[in-house]
């Protein structure tokens, strides 16, 4: 037989108070004098009590909980930004339920689990969502933060970098190095950063008529990512230059190039990321790439959230914060250039 569960009655008897004594000690926010909390607290000890948390959501109608969705890992942008949202939001007071989901999966379902938990506010970390779901949260009063991805409804406020500047900015410094055969290997196509991404590249390239000589789509995964090198490299004119969507993607491609077709980077052929993961800078990678500044994502982020949660601005809000070029050693630099 389990051991029976120690409540807060049994406390406020071997601390000689009331229950709800017991309940202000343990109730952040409530008036409690110091030696009152000190008799409660060494009694609890006593007793190895620990207050019911999601109990006393439901009295109070504050659960403290913030539901953070993360699509994927593998991407080494998301496990740091995922530690930066959850301790930024422990700083506020509130405990992470971090839930699971990926592309393909029913994002409205797995809402409706976040949902029964009553959160106090969500944040979706590179998820699509639905307009149904919009409505759905919107009926319930629970505001929703996209990180790292936006949408076109209205009703979402969302907090990426400038990621079609960000394309710009690799359109112009591969043209600005004299390349001749850019080529493009995209993420997920359904991803608002990939498709944001990709168009300010294109456009730039448009505007200095430039072709794009080659694309391939690795789906934000590694080992598509590296087939989709193969079927570009499998040619007998291949590019002089690729811009991969994220860094992840283009570890993998510059793994490819070096190990199966015994390439030089960037002699042969420079390479171009997004992210500026941790890897990237390593000297075995070296990669250029978009700086994403997690810190300040995350600060808006969580923000926007507090703002909407305290009723303070219900205003959704569609931030982008800026996202320099951080120039390596992966890609040719272009003469005279000055680096941000």
């Amino acid at each position: 037989m389990g051991k029976e569960a120690v409540t807060s009655f049994d406390v406020a008897q071997r601390a000689g108070v009331s229950q709800s004594a017991v309940s202000r000690v343990f109730s952040p926010g409530a008036s409690a004098s110091p030696k009152m909390a000190e008799k409660v607290k060494k009694a609890a000890d006593e007793l190895g009590y620990r207050p019911n948390v999601l109990a006393r959501s439901l009295i109070t109608g504050n659960s403290k909980i913030i539901g953070l969705v993360v699509a994927y890992f593998d991407n080494q942008f998301y496990p740091e930004a995922v530690e930066k949202l959850s301790k930024a939001l422990q700083v506020e007071g509130y405990h992470v339920l971090v839930f699971m989901a990926s592309n393909g999966d029913n994002i409205d379902k797995l809402m409706q689990d976040l949902l029964d938990y009553q959160v106090e506010g969500i944040v979706l970390a590179s998820v699509a969502v639905s307009s149904d779901l919009a409505a759905r949260c919107d009926a319930v009063g629970v505001p929703v933060v996209l990180f790292n991805r936006r949408q076109d409804d209205d009703r979402f406020s969302s907090v990426t970098s400038t990621n079609y500047e960000g394309g710009r900015k690799i359109a112009e410094f591969l043209i600005a190095g004299k390349h001749e055969r850019i080529a493009h290997i995209a993420g997920w196509e359904g991803a608002s950063t990939q498709r944001d991404r990709e168009a300010g590249f294109m456009s730039k390239m448009e505007e200095e008529g430039v072709t794009l000589f080659a694309r391939e789509v690795g789906n934000f995964q590694f080992d598509e990512t590296q087939e989709a090198t193969r079927q570009m490299f499998n040619r007998d004119i291949v590019p002089d230059a690729i811009f991969v969507t994220n860094d992840h993607m283009a570890i993998a491609v510059m793994e490819c190039l070096r190990d199966e077709f015994k390439l030089k980077i960037p002699q042969d052929v420079s390479i171009i990321g997004y992210d500026d993961v941790e890897i990237a800078s390593w000297p075995s990678f070296s990669l250029t790439t978009i700086r994403q500044p997690a810190n300040r994502m995350v600060d808006a982020t969580v923000s926007t959230l507090m703002k909407r949660i305290r009723g303070e601005d219900i205003t959704p809000q569609k931030i982008e914060i800026d996202s320099p070029l951080m120039i390596r050693k992966s890609a040719r630099v272009p003469h005279k250039w000055v680096e941000e």
